[in-house]
């Protein structure tokens, strides 16, 4: 499984392995927000972005600065929500996935 930046893509089956982990990373702190009982000025947001994501890694391989857009955007209409933080850090590895490799 890929791990880490500078590491060659691994599919599995017609899959990019980046894209799997960023819809599972995305479904689950869809969940998670979806269960958290506390309602949130920006929370709209963070759903929107959320989907916006999962849509994103439902048509193929997204592009990296869209994917980066839509996690600050997240990060910033979670805010403190440290509930949301563990699920929140997931997404930031699995978009970190498609940063270009370094140049060398």
């Amino acid at each position: 499984m890929l791990r880490s930046l500078g590491q060659r893509r691994v599919a599995v089956g017609d899959e990019d392995v980046r894209v799997a982990e960023l819809r599972a990373a995305v479904s689950r702190l869809q969940r998670r927000l979806a269960a958290l009982p506390a309602d949130f000025p920006d929370r709209a947001i963070a759903e929107d972005e959320l989907a916006d994501l999962a849509a994103m890694a439902g048509h193929g391989v997204p592009e990296a600065p869209r994917l980066r857009r839509s996690l600050l955007l997240i990060a910033g209409a979670i805010g403190s929500v440290s509930a949301l933080a563990p699920g929140l850090a997931e997404v930031r590895r699995a978009v970190e996935l498609f940063a270009d490799p370094p140049r060398g």
